[in-house]
């Protein structure tokens, strides 16, 4: 068992029991509407104890090429899931899992909302507020409006609740 699967599999862990997990996991994100490689390469991340593998480590374990990780990373980075990192005293790159990639994710969706909301803010001037399409985008501008309101709020919450349970 080379190093890097060694590590993913956390040296007491069971390689197979990871693989397994991290094809499951990956399953569940690419249903949700993640990119199936992003979403492969982010569960090899998340269930690394390290959350830092370089790309050939991730395409030994996921038997992909360096180009699907790259593709993977790109997206992923552009989502605010991963970081790239250059290992010390290398000019190879690493990949990080962050423990708050789920709120850097979140806030980003939160700028697609604010671009969606002057869009829509738009559409019900040019269309009219009081046509049928005018209200539907009225209604789905509220949605959104309040969707971040509550996301905001509920970000909030999530800061101290992290803050009590895990001290960061």
């Amino acid at each position: 068992m080379t190093e890097a699967v060694g590590e993913a599999a956390g040296g007491g862990r069971d390689a197979e029991a990871v693989s397994k997990f991290v094809e499951s996991f990956a399953a569940q994100l690419v249903e949700a509407g993640m990119q199936r490689m992003a979403a492969r390469v982010f569960a090899a991340l998340l269930s690394s104890d390290k959350g830092v593998m370089t790309s050939a480590e991730l395409s030994e374990q996921l038997r992909i090429s360096p180009a699907a990780v790259s593709g993977a990373v790109r997206y992923l980075a552009q989502t605010h899931m991963v970081s790239r990192e250059r290992e010390p005293g290398s000019r190879r790159e690493r990949y990080r899992v962050h423990g708050d990639q789920w709120y850097e994710a979140l806030t980003n969706r939160e700028a697609v909302l604010k671009r969606w909301e002057t869009a829509l803010r738009e559409g019900v001037s040019s269309l009219g507020a009081d046509t049928p399409a005018g209200r539907r985008m009225a209604e789905t501008l509220a949605f959104f409006e309040f969707i971040e309101g509550e996301v905001a709020a509920m970000m909030e919450r999530w800061r101290v609740r992290r803050e009590e349970t895990f001290g960061m």
